[in-house]
């Protein structure tokens, strides 16, 4: 005779939420990728949704999401309709998307795509979680298309927690999409082609570059770009970094510059001091790669792509066969950043390839080999390593890497647990944790010091130190970067107030044994005790079981 097995009444088996929306083809970021890729499914006979979590709110703009903001919103910000008409004026393309009959949500921020798969076999097919001012809603797709763009690596000093410290890709944003941008004189940290794009771009609109500020022998980017700039008086600092920003309670009044020797240290003979309101933070472009890593596509380090990004085919197809990456989240180069043209190839080949898979008839994709990015010069990881060393290594003082929660990078390499457990005064060698002790067979997991320290851990979930602490476990481990995991991003990858997930839609059967998910004795009745329709009154308590 078989074995009976009682169905447990606390399983979300069979309890999936009602999804009220669906779409065959999502589009997420409406950057050159995005719409292009729009464009090319629109008209085809299917539904096509492109999102974009542009304007994005004051509030979480003031948690440093999507980008680093660094304080350096204007008060424009405020009013979203205004920005709902700077961001059309600034980005015409989207209404021609509009009338080739694409559904386009603005301010609509993705914060999580949910395949059905072993660890989440409960969901029916393959949905995304979505948010926008009012609520947080889901959505059933057929094939996505994550075009989310990068952002900035972040990098400790002296002062970097002070307004008008900012990602050059926020500063850029903030200018050319919003318009709102309150910066009027700034220094670029890193030299590279994409800080210098935006040191242009921004000098275009009325900032003053004063200095760029390079921790390399020589300036990585593109010279015609570094020529204009230093034809509109920008001063060129060579093997220099920042040793400190000064400032006031509104934020940076100025910096003072340090040179540096062959080994990143840091030569006290030789300091400068700029006058300035603003710090860019232009030292890496860093693919936005949350989404397709909480989705569980594969990811791995490739220097030519700039870094940890999704693995994609010939058609930026990833791991996952229905989600494909374009655009700057695929990875980024020198060509990339100089011309849209490559970012929206990209959005093309996976629009023509998602079509395909949804059983439309699509011209052949451009070119047949894919995109192919440009060969790096000089290795994006040997760079990081360079930048962390001489400035966060070297930095006086000790700043705080993980600004959120307040974690320095003494902290970080000698594993301390967070300071308000008063960690001055353990002496218990039975709990003490070193770097060494986390190396068993392979690198030290950023995981595993995140949960130790809290690194990474903050609302701003990783954004400004998330590759400063996989560089500085890097070296701290001996570990080259391009083996070194990073710590990983789970849904939701946007901030979300507990009231839009409360609002959440569920089937009434979810909340019928609530009870058997808080701290109550229920918790510990196994399934095979449960009783078909117990309830808080009716509990077991009495009775021990392996769990307890």
């Amino acid at each position: 005779m078989g074995q009976h097995i009682e169905f447990d009444p606390a399983s979300v088996a069979g309890k999936a939420p009602p999804i009220a929306h669906e779409t065959d083809l999502l589009i997420i970021g409406a950057g050159p990728a995005g719409l292009a890729a729009a464009m090319e499914a629109a008209g085809r006979g299917i539904r096509v949704t492109l999102v974009d979590e542009n304007p994005v709110p004051l509030e979480t703009m003031g948690e440093e999401v999507p980008l680093h903001f660094g304080g350096r919103m204007g008060a424009a910000l405020s009013n979203r309709n205004a920005m709902l008409e700077a961001m059309l004026d600034a980005n015409p393309e989207l209404g021609d998307v509009l009338e080739a009959g694409v559904d386009v949500r603005l301010g609509t921020a993705v914060w999580g795509l949910f395949p059905q798969r072993p660890t989440a076999a409960w969901i029916e097919g393959r949905v995304a979680g979505l948010a926008d001012g009012d609520s947080a809603y889901l959505m059933r797709f057929g094939q996505v298309i994550v075009a989310a763009g990068r952002r900035d690596m972040g990098l400790a000093f002296e002062g970097w927690q002070r307004p008008g410290v900012t990602g050059a890709s926020a500063a850029y944003r903030l200018s050319s999409t919003y318009g709102a941008l309150d910066t009027r004189v700034a220094v670029m940290l890193g030299s590279d082609t994409h800080a210098l794009q935006i040191a242009n771009a921004l000098s275009d609109t009325g900032v003053r570059i004063a200095a760029i500020v390079e921790q390399d022998t020589s300036v990585p980017g593109d010279a015609a770009l570094l020529a204009r700039l230093v034809e509109r008086g920008a001063h060129v600092y060579t093997q220099h970094v920042i040793r400190e920003a000064l400032g006031d309670a509104y934020g940076v009044t100025s910096v003072t510059l340090c040179a540096i020797d062959a080994n990143q240290r840091h030569r006290a003979d030789a300091q400068h001091s700029i006058q300035c309101d603003t710090v860019l933070l232009g030292i890496a472009a860093i693919p936005a790669i949350e989404l397709l890593e909480a989705a569980g596509c594969k990811t791995a380090f490739v220097p030519d792509r700039g870094g940890n990004v999704a693995l994609v085919d010939e058609f930026q197809r990833t791991s996952l066969p229905f989600v494909f990456a374009a655009g700057d989240c695929a990875g980024v180069w020198d060509t990339k950043h100089l011309a849209s043209d490559t970012a929206r190839q990209e959005g093309r080949i996976a629009a023509v390839a998602a079509l395909r898979a949804l059983g439309v008839e699509a011209p052949a994709a451009r070119p047949a080999s894919g995109v192919v990015p440009d060969t790096c010069l000089r290795d994006p990881a040997a760079l990081r390593e360079a930048w962390v060393r001489a400035s966060v290594i070297e930095a006086k003082g000790e700043p705080f890497v993980c600004q959120c929660e307040e974690v320095t990078a003494v902290e970080i390499l000698t594993v301390r647990p967070p300071r308000y457990l008063d960690w001055n005064r353990q002496a218990d060698p039975a709990t003490a944790r070193s770097l060494a002790s986390l190396v068993v067979e392979g690198p030290p997991s950023p995981d595993i010091v995140k949960r130790l320290t809290r690194a990474c851990m903050g609302p701003c979930q990783g954004r400004r130190c998330r590759e400063q602490v996989a560089t500085l476990l890097s070296i701290g481990s001996a570990t080259p970067l391009g083996a070194m995991p990073v710590a990983t991003f789970r849904s939701p990858v946007r901030p979300l107030p507990l009231s839009q997930l409360a609002a959440l839609d569920e089937v009434p059967a979810l909340g019928e044994h609530w009870d058997s998910w808080f701290g109550i004795a229920s918790q510990w009745v196994p399934f095979w005790r449960a009783t078909p329709l117990y309830t808080a009154a009716g509990r077991e308590t009495g009775v021990v079981v392996a769990s307890e």
